[in-house]
């Protein structure tokens, strides 16, 4: 979900109101789609994030911090040598493409002022950040070669070139005659004729400029709309964006929320959208999906090769028969052969495959070898099958840990518990974070304090080492979840308390959703660790079970 080029005119005046003379006082990189550079003006600082996420590019002015890399990338390091205690000299939408330009002076060799451009590409999935000098390309976010494209390269010290462009009108300078003319000339349908002819048209503009067409007539529409004072809206249901937009949009039958400004309404969007994700977040959840997937594959062929030593006896039946009536065959010449069972009371037939290349003899020894093998690897087996099941129930509490986590700090501890699982291999040195990761608080209509553990090793601390013996500490029954801890230090809290709390470890649990889960409570001073146990895993007694809704 993204403003269109239309919608991105409206911005493009509001960032130049509040951003042209200012200077640039720092560049800092959230995760490797995200960046703030943060500009100081009459007094006052801005911080404009710029996101090239594929669900959610945009640029606008943010209130709300996010939590900076500990180790930036070189491009932020380029960002930084050319951009910092410059200042902004213009800021421009490229006709009515979704392409911002950045123009910032700075101080080049020899003490002379130097213009240097920040191209922002917020085109879906192709978004860019794109520095230039004197037309050239110093550096790009993305670097885009003849491999990955034909029509278009992104490489530094090559010349700048736009898009591709189309032959339509902007509808702020056409005229609007040419404009309607074309559009009733167009054989597709109305709206998508717009859409072909109008530069910067969205899905949303066209939508409210049929439905303003509906109420008057099309040239009407097309300068309502063009004439429209910005009012930035932003349509959602039950939770989820359904549009974003610099005008008011009135063919939609829900509620649209009107913001003050378009960076408002933006960051408002993207926080419902979620678009930003901690750095490693998503590798890591590829990995550990990947390993579930092995884990699965595992038990599959162990369970048929356990499915063929449980039939070893087959194998020792055809021997001892082979071996009674053996001298009743020659060598090397029979593919099956075909006797009375010696272990049937009916007297049952009973064929026996035999490899030609072999005497008898050999075939009735290679039948006990085999026997004897699948006799041996039963228990073996079952001690494999054993452990596999025990990993994926642990990968499943790092898979659900993954999804609670979104914070640098989470993200870490669980990169720790991979590399010490040894399912991740991390040779370089890196930066301690500021921060420590923190378990979720949540507050009892009473107003007991509830904490919940993020992740195995935060679980791990909040059961061992923050909860007292006499707090109460719940988790769903045999579902992988959170350990949930009641501060109540010894006395017994209320039932609506032990209610909320238990809703919560089920809302933080591979159950959430589903009816009627089983919830575990019991004193932490029952909950033990065992030695050498993975994090997160605990034996406990002496508890009770309640029965949720999630």
């Amino acid at each position: 979900m993204n403003l269109d080029g239309f919608s991105m005119r409206a911005l493009t005046a509001e960032l130049a109101k509040i951003l042209i003379g200012g200077r640039v006082e720092k560049i800092t990189q959230q995760n490797k789609a995200n960046f703030t550079i943060t500009v100081r003006n009459q007094y006052q600082s801005h911080a404009i994030r710029i996101s090239v996420a594929p669900q959610n590019p945009a640029i606008y002015a943010v209130k709300n911090s996010q939590e900076n890399l500990p180790e930036p990338s070189t491009f932020c390091m380029v960002l930084r040598k050319n951009l910092e205690s410059g200042r902004i000299a213009d800021i421009r939408q490229f006709e009515r493409d979704r392409i911002i330009f950045i123009d910032i002076d700075t101080i080049g060799a020899g003490g002379k002022i130097q213009t240097v451009t920040l191209a922002v590409e917020l085109i879906g999935k192709y978004s860019n950040i794109i520095l230039i000098a004197d037309g050239k390309i110093i550096d790009a976010l993305k670097k885009i070669g003849t491999n990955s494209s034909r029509v278009r390269t992104v490489l530094p010290n090559q010349i700048y070139q736009m898009p591709p462009t189309q032959n339509k009108l902007d509808i702020f300078s056409a005229n609007i005659s040419e404009i309607v003319e074309r559009i009733n000339a167009a054989p597709a349908r109305i709206d998508k004729a717009i859409m072909n002819v109008c530069q910067g048209f969205g899905p949303q503009t066209v939508n409210e400029v049929v439905y303003q067409a509906g109420l008057t007539d099309l040239t009407d529409a097309l300068i309502k709309i063009r004439d429209a004072e910005p009012a930035p809206c932003l349509v959602e249901d039950g939770g989820k964006v359904l549009a974003i937009s610099a005008i008011k949009l009135n063919y939609f039958d829900k509620p649209v929320k009107i913001f003050d400004t378009l960076s408002e309404m933006l960051e408002a969007a993207d926080e419902m959208i979620g678009s930003y994700t901690p750095p490693d977040k998503e590798k890591f959840s590829k990995l550990v999906h990947n390993e579930l997937r092995r884990a699965t594959n595992k038990i599959t062929v162990l369970e048929s090769e356990l499915a063929a030593a449980e039939n070893a006896d087959d194998w020792r039946i055809r021997a001892d028969n082979l071996s009674t009536y053996r001298y009743q065959f020659k060598d090397h010449a029979d593919e099956i052969v075909t006797v009375k069972n010696i272990y049937s009371e009916t007297g049952d037939e009973i064929s026996i495959p035999l490899d030609k290349k072999f005497t008898i003899a050999t075939n009735i020894q290679n039948f006990y070898k085999k026997y004897d093998k699948l006799k041996r690897s039963t228990s073996h087996i079952l001690e494999q099958i054993d452990k596999c099941r025990a990993e994926i129930i642990y990968l499943e509490s790092i898979e659900h840990s993954l999804t609670a986590s979104a914070t640098l700090a989470d993200i870490e501890e669980i990169r720790a518990e991979l590399t010490a699982g040894g399912y991740l291999k991390e040779n370089r040195k890196r930066t301690a974070l500021s921060k420590k990761s923190e378990p979720f608080k949540f507050t009892a209509p009473d107003g007991t304090e509830i904490l919940i553990g993020k992740n195995n090793a935060q679980n791990d601390r909040l059961t061992c080492k923050i909860a007292d013996d006499n707090d109460i500490w719940l988790h769903t029954k045999d579902i992988t979840g959170s350990h949930v801890i009641i501060r109540c230090g010894g006395v017994e809290p209320a039932a609506e308390t032990l209610l909320y709390a238990a809703k919560l470890a089920v809302n933080f649990s591979k159950a959430s959703g589903s009816s009627n889960v089983p919830v575990d409570y019991t004193l932490c001073k029952f909950v033990k660790k065992p030695s050498g146990a993975k994090p997160g895993f605990v034996i406990f007694t002496n508890q009770r079970t309640l029965y949720i809704d999630g």
